[in-house]
């Protein structure tokens, strides 16, 4: 088989795992969560249609005989269920129908829902962590030291297994509760709602019982990492004296062996406690207590800081919603402006002192000019003004400003017109964007007075010394190019000149014979 083949096969067993869970969520979740309670309530249970429809009825579930048949079906094609044969004697034919189809939990079906009601029969609350464990832990690696240490008597097998087993359960009990209490002090830490005398609370709670959690820890670990190192040296011995389950193992069943029965689980379970380059177990531990005692740090500093939400509103908020869940429509409403301020808007008698006359009552907030309000007014709602008035601004600066930019502007136009007189003849001839700009200003009174005339014009700016001139020309077409587009003018001549020093002076537009 291939490696493609390999992973199709197990995104295939996946996909079918996951539908265990589909009774947990579906519509009639409640039925069916019954329906494995009666299953997995006893060891074996083999039940029909018929005795699942009597037994829920006994509980206060009222479903018929063809509807649990149909619900024990359908978990049957999740996985949950499994079909089980068994003869049954029965008086008449319709009784030997209703009992044939009989009912078993399947395995991953019974373990999924002992983990379900775990979850579900669960509190809010924090658990308490089994920090005993790890002295037990100890004491089992001790254990299994001695039995394979001594190589002058037989190992006792069975005692040796008990002790292997006690060792990984007991480490997977404490991992599990103190992830579970390290993640709902973390969610209860992290509220913004918490209030002085809930902070007390988990304050005494993170600083005694996390610093007996790290106490533990501290005196343990060291030792248990000792252990598990002179465990690995030994450790072919202990797999070899193991007990198997020979009747198990064959080319049908697919056997799900206890944990420690491979090296690969010991030397996790010693890189856990430390013996590896990776962060250990105790050094994630010791890092979750520091965050934890941050964010204590975090929510003191909130709570102490009149400036902040020091004070939790969440007991208003819950009396609040406690009011619009019991309000009818229009209670609702009022309440909603009464607690948020939402009311309508009233006219403040602010505003410009002269008003505007295209404004009216019909005129739109959108299109209406704004309005400065006074930040008194609108943090406060105090209209009495405060301080002392502002100093009136110099306008010198602004001035300059202005002078620059009209200084940087003539010269820039003064430049155009340089290019312009440099070229003479404009025709076929590429400008940059400023001076096509400026021809293009002075161009529509030359034409004009080009087709009245229908002769010679000129335009003179002796400001920036140029002489623009159109000449009325029957077939001819002055063509300029820029960066941006090509400017064509058809039946017209234009050249563009200096000024002579002597025509300086006076200013004309006129047509010339």
């Amino acid at each position: 088989m291939s490696d493609q083949d390999d992973l199709t096969e197990v995104v295939r067993d996946t996909s079918s795992h996951r539908k265990l869970f589909s009774y947990l969520t579906a519509d009639a979740a409640d039925d069916y969560i019954a329906i494995m309670r009666l299953f997995t309530g006893t060891l074996l249970t083999d039940l029909s249609a018929s005795e699942v429809a009597a037994q829920l009825r006994d509980r206060g579930l009222d479903i018929d005989a063809d509807l649990a048949e149909d619900r024990c079906k359908q978990l049957v094609l999740w996985g949950n269920l499994v079909r089980s044969v068994r003869e049954t004697r029965v008086p008449t034919v319709a009784a030997y129908h209703r009992s044939r189809s009989r009912f078993q939990v399947s395995k991953l079906g019974g373990r999924l829902h002992r983990e379900a009601e775990e979850i579900l029969s669960a509190v809010d609350g924090v658990q308490e962590v089994a920090r005993e464990l790890l002295a037990r832990i100890a004491d089992s690696l001790g254990q299994i030291l001695q039995l394979v240490a001594d190589t002058r008597r037989d190992v006792d097998a069975e005692a040796l297994a008990g002790a292997v087993t006690s060792v990984f359960t007991d480490h997977r009990v404490f991992t599990e509760s103190v992830t579970d209490f390290y993640a709902y002090l973390s969610g209860v830490l992290t509220r913004y709602d918490l209030a002085s005398e809930e902070y007390a609370q988990f304050k005494d709670l993170l600083l005694d019982y996390v610093d007996l959690i790290g106490a533990d820890v501290n005196r343990n670990a060291p030792e248990i990492r000792r252990r598990l190192l002179l465990l690995l040296e030994l450790l072919e011995p202990v797999l070899a004296n193991l007990p198997a389950a020979p009747v198990l193992e064959n080319d049908l069943v697919a056997v799900e062996r206890l944990p420690g029965r491979t090296r690969k689980e010991w030397e996790q379970l010693a890189v856990w406690y430390g013996a590896g380059d990776v962060p250990s177990g105790p050094d994630q531990l010791r890092a979750a207590a520091r965050q934890a005692l941050g964010q204590l740090i975090i929510n003191a500093r909130r709570i102490l800081t009149a400036s902040g939400t020091g004070l939790s509103r969440r007991a208003d908020l819950l009396k609040l919603a406690s009011w619009f869940y019991g309000a009818d429509s229009d209670t609702a409403h009022r309440l909603y402006d009464a607690a948020f301020g939402s009311y309508p808007a009233r006219h403040l008698l602010i505003g410009p002192e002269e008003a505007d006359p295209a404004a009216g009552p019909g005129t739109s907030w959108w299109d209406g000019s704004p309005v400065d309000v006074p930040v008194s007014l609108r943090e406060r709602g105090d209209r009495t003004p405060r301080g002392r008035n502002s100093r009136v601004p110099d306008p010198g600066a602004d001035a300059a400003q202005l002078l620059e930019r009209a200084r940087r502007r003539n010269e820039a136009r003064r430049a155009a017109a340089a290019e312009l007189a440099a070229a003479g003849r404009l025709h076929r001839v590429r400008l940059s964007r400023a001076a096509r700009e400026l021809l293009l200003d002075k161009l529509s009174p030359l034409i004009a007075t080009v087709s009245l005339a229908n002769t010679v014009a000129e335009d003179r700016d002796h400001d920036l010394d140029l002489l623009l001139r159109a000449s009325r020309a029957k077939g001819d077409t002055t063509v300029i190019v820029g960066d941006d587009g090509t400017v064509t003018v058809h039946d017209v001549v234009l050249s563009a000149h200096a000024l002579q020093a002597a025509d300086r002076g006076r200013f004309e537009m006129r047509p010339t014979a």
